[in-house]
């Protein structure tokens, strides 16, 4: 067997889509985000989502093969546009995202391919917003019911606009080994499910309730937590220049992701994950090359 196929399969699981930033268009979508960041960190990166038949979907596609990523469960849909998202950005570099509606990435078929990679996978990651749409929401769920048995499925929460409910949140719970939110997201998602509690008391509560593998929480620049149901690792914030946060918690969730699969006690994994997000925030755009330094074990 050759050392490509010995690298971890790490598909994402949901949208792509064309970020409109003010310095121009950049490929984007939290799990191709993901996908991206898992080769670039050593995987083998996969994609399992739709674009559109139009010069934006052909783009992608273009984009996706320069990055070396596999895109077999990419479809095409003649019927409905290729995703973008216009994004502004605050003085701080912060990323507020206006989501087109009714594009390609609602309507990802469950095609042969998808199947196909679903049971070849290492790691899956999947979010929210992606199942706005009932489609790609029945898609998600039965591409995580085709996983084989030790497949790390990631539910990377993404809270966007409106693109949420309950129902979607309990049941991405119920699939998940391994929850990503951020301190935005965490008081909502409580709500959401009923919870209350200190920060911490509701990451033990989410473990317990929904019989986790890991909860990671991210809070920009004031840190991160990684719990397990037997400890906790925490950083602080880092201190750097900021370009853009865009991507950077789809890096995050790349990197634990990988360190996870690579059997890494949890403060590496967060070490990794810590430093990588930083990086990305130091880039414009969600994708930027990444140094060789983060190929190697912290």
């Amino acid at each position: 067997m050759s050392e490509k196929d010995n690298r971890f399969l790490m598909v994402g699981l949901g949208e792509v889509l064309w970020d409109l930033l003010p310095g121009g268009r950049q490929l984007g979508g939290a799990t191709a985000n993901f996908a991206w960041h898992a080769a670039a960190l050593g995987g083998r990166g996969a994609l399992a989502s739709c674009v559109g038949d139009d010069h934006l979907g052909r783009r992608i596609i273009e984009r996706l093969d320069a990055m070396g990523l596999d895109r077999s469960a990419v479809a095409v849909d003649a019927e409905h546009p290729t995703g973008t998202v216009r994004v502004e950005l605050d003085a701080g570099g912060d990323a507020a995202f206006t989501i087109q509606e009714n594009v390609a990435w609602d309507f990802i078929p469950l095609a042969p391919p998808a199947v196909e990679l679903a049971a070849r996978a290492d790691a899956v990651c999947f979010g929210s917003a992606a199942q706005r749409s009932p489609v790609s929401r029945q898609t998600i769920a039965a591409f995580l019911r085709a996983t084989r048995s030790g497949c790390l499925r990631l539910f990377d929460v993404n809270l966007r606009q409106s693109y949420y409910s309950r129902e979607v949140i309990v049941e991405s719970l119920g699939a998940c080994e391994v929850l990503k939110l951020n301190d935005e997201e965490l008081p909502t998602v409580a709500g959401l499910l009923g919870m209350s509690g200190t920060r911490d008391e509701l990451l033990c509560e989410l473990l317990r309730r929904y019989s986790l593998r890991l909860v990671v929480l991210t809070c920009g620049p004031n840190g991160s937590t990684l719990r397990t149901p037997e400890e906790a690792s925490v950083l602080p914030g880092r201190k750097v220049d900021i370009a853009d946060t865009v991507g950077a918690g789809d890096a995050f969730t790349a990197a634990v992701a990988t360190g996870l699969l690579k059997g890494w006690d949890l403060s590496a994994v967060h070490r990794l994950a810590d430093r990588l997000a930083a990086y990305v925030c130091t880039q414009a755009g969600a994708t930027p090359a990444l140094p060789a330094e983060f190929r190697q074990a912290p």
